[in-house]
């Protein structure tokens, strides 16, 4: 307390789900799907229909791997509580309480049910990072000193280093080890594109297949945590359960997409070779090399001689 008053808090610095990196990653990414877009109308045919498929598709799973590297819902969890609000008071709130964990840190979500409560606006949204350019204790240590409420505080200790529960080591382990698997997934991605323009078509098949097995082992990283067993999150009676959230299912979908579409085309250059090259548009170029390497010109001066 300073002179009896309550530390002022400002509230909401932070989005649990977006951030400004996932913002910009989006972006860019839309920003080459509308280029894209604009140069469509020039191609003609089916061509049109098949280059828009594949660009898309590709533009997807990109963007994807990179966003889900700053999502904070790769776990979440809710539960509603009647708990004490602050440190030294004997102030009971009814509030909802979240908890959203993400690979590089964890977001707790404390919101009034009603928001109104205690003559404050009950609206809290905190984020504690355990990158390896943060330092989670001492994020924990400045909320100590900011005068948290009591439910965020109680969350965040369940993290911290000191804690015996050690879910900061697992959490943070799984996170970075999810992350690099996701960063090696991005590059055969790349390669994968790559190839696909050389084009090396049945390569970049492979390469797909890659790219979603790398998504996969980033799953199982991340899920290692929940082989564990975890400390109890308890506000009274309620205790809060947690699941996987929106960008483990996302990443897993993505990867199972790139499964797909890497067996097929691998499939189809076994099987039906026509068809693969008609859906990357290379038989018209295949035409016209051969056009052009049809029409020789002889100098006649030279055959009238028997040269």
């Amino acid at each position: 307390l300073f002179d009896g008053v309550y530390p002022f808090y400002l509230q909401q610095r932070k989005v649990y789900v977006f951030d400004v990196n996932t913002i910009i990653v989006i972006v860019v990414f839309l920003t080459f799907a509308c280029t894209f877009l604009l140069i469509i109308p020039g191609i003609r045919g089916r061509a049109r229909l098949y280059w828009t498929l594949r660009v898309l598709l590709s533009l997807t799973v990109g963007v994807v791997i990179i966003a889900v590297q700053f999502t904070g819902d790769w776990e979440t969890g809710w539960v509603k509580a009647n708990t004490s609000y602050k440190s030294f008071s004997h102030d009971l709130v009814t509030a909802d309480i979240g908890l959203h964990v993400g690979l590089g840190g964890v977001n707790i979500t404390l919101m009034g049910n009603p928001v109104n409560q205690v003559n404050e606006t009950i609206s809290y949204n905190e984020h504690f990072a355990w990158s390896f350019d943060a330092d989670y204790d001492h994020s924990y240590s400045e909320g100590l000193e900011r005068g948290l409420p009591s439910p965020i505080l109680y969350v965040a200790e369940k993290f911290t280093t000191q804690s015996p529960c050690s879910m900061h080591r697992q959490y943070r382990i799984s996170g970075h080890y999810a992350s690099a698997t996701l960063w090696v997934a991005f590059c055969t991605w790349l390669i994968s594109n790559m190839l696909f323009s050389m084009p090396v078509l049945v390569y970049g098949g492979y390469m797909l297949l890659v790219t979603g097995a790398f998504m996969i082992f980033s799953l199982l990283s991340f899920s290692t945590v929940r082989n564990s067993p975890m400390c109890p999150i308890q506000f009274g009676t309620a205790t809060l359960h947690t699941g996987y959230g929106g960008s483990f299912w996302l990443t897993l979908a993505i990867g199972l997409l790139c499964f797909v579409a890497g067996t097929i085309v691998v499939a189809l250059h076994y099987f039906n070779l026509d068809l693969l090259k008609a859906f990357f548009d290379l038989h018209e170029d295949e035409a016209e090399e051969y056009q052009e390497m049809s029409e020789v010109y002889v100098n006649s001066h030279f055959v009238n001689k028997g040269l």
